[in-house]
């Protein structure tokens, strides 16, 4: 009960995540049939549809909107803003943002990682912020304010894949957090920002990052036998395997790894980094299957996401900031949901202290 696992603190119809059968559901549509087949603007108008329009369309051209709005907030970026990291430089900037209920702020909210995390990435590499264009798509639009290019149709497909294959995946850490902000009526800024702190957290998203540090470990895939049984031998951790819900693989993973393979040589994926990460893969489930026959450890989205975004040309310290470009649709659907329960979520605790005298 520590971890509350089993415990059914929500009903929703946002998403479902069968941990037993590798299987997840966002909006009743299998992701398989949602990742490289829609936008995230697409994505946003089954997860909002009470909220924005039915148009894909005119979501798009009300996100640019946003986008343009979000992008003031970048004239004030100072320096102390810049030395913090690309998640707590994020944080700060979504702080500044007006709060309420109403469907600007949630836009608003929405629009605003994809137009931070690459000001913030520039700023820290003493290049200028490159300002939206409303004309562009939103993952079009945030790979074009990180480079100051024109992205390829593979690269601009491969980041709506990402955002649409995180935008959700049930209740949670950082989008319980959400609901529960949410549940006392502070607001859609509140929610997020609060949502923002959990997922800073090394438990829940924070691993894509360490994933390129394991394949920069090994090398070549010569080399992947002997440094992952050294690993596993010394107790350590593989990261990009594993996960708290599933029982088989993540399907989120498959989803992504379709996408580096779209993405090719011709959207920038080095074939012979693609190599290694599969060697390594295949021989982190042989090593895992041996060493612990009692444990389900298969590949997570952590993995495939690191090759990914690292492909997109995002930093590896940037990988928490672009996640949230993606989960804030889905905090923002949370919160909304919650919102319409009218409930503050106020769980029991059990007292395990001293008994007073």
């Amino acid at each position: 009960m520590s971890g509350l696992d089993d415990v059914i603190a929500a009903e929703t119809r946002l998403s479902e995540v069968d941990g037993l059968n590798g299987r997840l559901v966002i909006c009743g549509h299998n992701l398989d049939a949602l990742a490289g087949q829609k936008s995230f603007e697409a994505m946003l108008t089954l997860l909002l549809p009470d909220l924005l329009s039915t148009s894909e369309k005119a979501v798009r051209a009300e996100l640019a909107q946003a986008r343009l709005q979000a992008f003031r907030a970048v004239a004030r970026l100072d320096r102390d803003l810049v030395s913090l990291s690309v998640t707590e430089g994020l944080r700060a900037l979504m702080a500044r943002l007006p709060d309420g209920e109403d469907k600007s702020v949630a836009m608003l909210q929405v629009a605003a990682p994809a137009v931070f995390v690459p000001a913030l990435i520039r700023a820290k590499a003493g290049q200028e912020p490159v300002p939206p264009d409303a004309g562009r798509g939103h993952a079009a639009d945030m790979l074009a304010m990180l480079t100051g290019d024109q992205p390829s149709e593979e690269r601009i497909n491969a980041l709506d894949t990402y955002l649409v294959t995180v935008s959700d995946h049930g209740l949670n850490a950082s989008t319980f957090t959400a609901r529960v902000v949410a549940s006392t009526r502070a607001g859609y800024a509140s929610a997020v920002l609060a949502a923002l702190g959990a997922l800073k957290g090394p438990l829940h998203g924070g691993a894509p990052g360490p994933v390129l540090d394991m394949l920069d470990a090994v090398a070549t895939p010569d080399n992947a036998t002997a440094w992952l049984a050294g690993e596993i031998s010394c107790g350590e951790r593989l990261m990009g395997f594993g996960h708290r819900i599933y029982r088989a693989r993540d399907p989120r993973a498959d989803a992504l790894k379709a996408a580096l393979n779209r993405l090719g040589a011709a959207g920038g994926m080095d074939a012979g980094r693609l190599a290694l990460a599969e060697a390594v893969e295949r021989e982190a489930l042989a090593a895992l299957r041996a060493a612990k026959p009692d444990r389900v450890l298969e590949t997570n989205v952590e993995f495939f996401t690191a090759l990914l975004l690292e492909a997109l040309g995002f930093p590896r310290d940037a990988f928490t900031g672009v996640f949230a470009a993606g989960r804030v649709g889905g905090w923002i659907a949370h919160a909304r949901e919650q919102i319409e329960t009218g409930r503050l979520i106020r769980p029991q605790s059990r007292y395990v202290g001293p008994k007073a005298a």
